[in-house]
């Protein structure tokens, strides 16, 4: 039997062997969004608490909406300044019609993000599952250049492309390829 000091010690030593691959891992999708071209599906910023939209949510009205707490506006800022400090360079900006989103958008890239439809909410919509992830496809797989597009979405939007489910607030990075695109990595700026 191990004695909890010894337990200690040894997970202490398996944390310190996992660490540095992890960080590795982290550098390495830094390393490619310095480079740009990439597609960067980022899932809003921690919200009021809930699950979906409000009953009578409206699009044009943020009041109906769940939106951004003080949590979520804090953490958008911390990615606002990890993406400044890796010097990313930011080239198209589109965003959820949602108001979370669109906070987010501003507060991390501190501009108007460009709406577009197709990275709307899916939660609670299956209806629309099909023909949004294809509206998806066709947009990650058409954006190359030299800065990366970023994409202010949601949870589910990102899961229904990527099969990843985002924490708030954290980054899937895909690279367009051959008329589709390839996982890269996930970033957590925390």
């Amino acid at each position: 039997m191990l004695s909890l000091g010894l337990l200690c010690r040894q997970v202490a030593w398996l944390l310190l062997a996992v660490a540095p691959a992890a960080w590795a891992d982290d550098e390495a999708v830094w390393s490619l969004l310095k480079g740009g071209g990439q597609v960067v599906l980022i899932r809003h910023g921690l919200t009021t608490p809930g699950v979906g939209d409000p009953a009578g949510m409206k699009l044009d009205d943020c009041t109906t909406q769940r939106n951004l707490n003080d949590e979520g506006r804090r953490e958008a800022r911390m990615l606002a300044k990890a993406l400044r400090e890796q010097k990313v360079p930011v080239g198209t900006l589109l965003s959820s019609p949602w108001c979370r989103c669109l906070e987010t958008a501003r507060l991390v890239f501190g501009k108007e993000p460009q709406v577009h439809a197709a990275l709307g909410n899916l939660f609670g919509r299956p209806e629309r599952a099909v023909a949004q992830v294809e509206a998806l496809k066709k947009l990650v797989a058409e954006r190359a250049g030299r800065g990366n597009v970023f994409m202010v979405t949601h949870g589910s939007t990102t899961l229904a492309l990527t099969d990843v489910s985002p924490a708030t607030a954290e980054m899937v990075v895909l690279t367009p390829h051959q008329g589709g695109f390839r996982f890269a990595g996930r970033l957590l700026v925390r």
